[in-house]
């Protein structure tokens, strides 16, 4: 996936500095809690915590809770999100679970099994 975080739009409060990266190979099981922007490529299981972006790269997957500033999602996650500014759902992703968010984009080519309230 090419992309630049430029591509993203975030609200002024939502910082989108690149803090962290966890790679394909390597799981993780807990809390992850950080403040920037976080790109999972490999998988977590447990809560994601941050005021800022989580990116669920391709090859990510989650599986817990996630509560954010913005996430946006290429990979897979079965998880209850609750996002303060917006989620995106990019395709090829595969999204199983509840959220809650003011504003949801969702591309054509996604999978969407669960529920949305709108905030």
């Amino acid at each position: 996936m090419n992309y630049k975080l430029q591509d993203f739009a975030a609200p002024e409060a939502v910082s989108t500095e690149l803090t962290g990266v966890l790679e394909p190979a390597v799981e993780f099981e807990g809390t992850l809690a950080f403040h920037g922007c976080f790109h999972v490529n490999g998988s977590v299981k447990g809560k994601v915590v941050t005021p800022d972006m989580l990116i669920v790269g391709e090859s990510g997957r989650i599986q817990g809770d996630i509560k954010a500033g913005v996430v946006i999602i290429f990979g897979k996650v079965e998880a209850t999100i609750e996002a303060k500014h917006r989620v995106e759902i990019r395709k090829p992703a595969v999204f199983r679970g509840e959220m809650s968010t003011p504003s949801l984009k969702v591309e054509d080519g996604v999978i969407f099994e669960g529920t949305n309230k709108m905030l």
